[in-house]
């Protein structure tokens, strides 16, 4: 059975396997591509309009507990346009 988890963008619940992982690593936030990188995790859909809504609604710093992370969006809007399934293959 497959965990359920929410979108940070569009707060709809999905399986985790159809959602992007991203964590906190030195302060930043990176996408966790095999769900094995150690720390909180939060989730969102490898859209850009529910990346675009996370980034507005500045959800990734409460999300993550680390108020003062450092969120790239064009890292992570490149993220999610080469790697849709965020999943290695």
């Amino acid at each position: 059975m497959n965990p359920v988890r929410t979108c940070l963008g569009c707060r709809q619940r999905a399986t985790a396997s159809s959602l992007l992982r991203v964590v906190v690593a030195h302060g930043k936030v990176v996408v966790d591509h095999t769900s094995s990188l150690p720390g909180r995790g939060a989730w969102v859909h490898s859209a850009t309009d529910c990346l675009d809504k996370a980034l507005s609604r500045k959800t990734f710093g409460r999300a993550l507990r680390f108020p003062a992370v450092i969120v790239d969006a064009e890292y992570l809007r490149a993220e999610v346009v080469t790697k849709p399934l965020g999943r290695l293959q």
